[in-house]
């Protein structure tokens, strides 16, 4: 563990969606998040799914660490209540900074940043370079297309059949908090 206190890093949108339903899911992973005294480790944004969750989880208490390149400091609108704020030269650097102080991974809906840090751990993971766990919000079946794609990717051969078993797609919040506590050993 990076920490005495497990981290979950939230990788998720900038942007807030069109379905209410992801914000309300959002929301609901901060205070989970900060109801089982788990640390957020997330993009330090202010807007979109990646407010929410800071918000909800520092509402509710919980511990909160934010990484943010300079050159989104304005357009994210970098929270400054949070209990930890890193701010990095690259959004390279950002992903490197926020996987390597958290435990276990979480990713909400969100765009192609989404994606390109799923894409990354997921790749990680492969190639053995870690082992911690990758949970998939499916809200409202927003990643069920993700899913078919991995399954397609192994399908044609460009992957072992093992890359699927890397993350889970979990259909609601209750489903990743209990495969992260499975996880985390609560």
């Amino acid at each position: 563990m990076s920490s005495p206190t497990p981290s979950i890093c939230v990788f998720c949108g900038a942007r807030a969606g069109i379905d209410p339903a992801f914000i309300a899911d959002a929301q609901a992973m901060g205070r989970a998040i900060a109801a089982h005294g788990w640390r957020l480790v997330y993009g330090a944004g202010d807007v979109g799914l990646m407010g929410e969750v800071a918000r909800a989880c520092i509402g509710a208490g919980g511990g909160s660490f934010g990484v943010i390149p300079t050159h989104l400091m304005h357009g994210e609108v970098a929270k400054r209540d949070l209990g930890t704020l890193v701010v990095t030269e690259t959004m390279h650097e950002r992903k490197k900074v926020m996987f390597s102080n958290s435990d276990a991974v979480v990713v909400l809906p969100g765009g192609a940043g989404s994606l390109d840090e799923f894409f990354e751990v997921l790749t990680w993971r492969q190639l053995g370079l870690h082992a911690r766990p990758i949970f998939v919000l499916n809200t409202g079946g927003y990643w069920t297309p993700l899913a078919a794609l991995v399954d397609h990717i192994i399908d044609q051969g460009f992957a072992e059949p093992s890359l699927r078993g890397f993350f889970t797609l979990c259909d609601s919040v209750e489903q990743v908090v209990a495969g992260l506590d499975a996880a985390l050993g609560h």
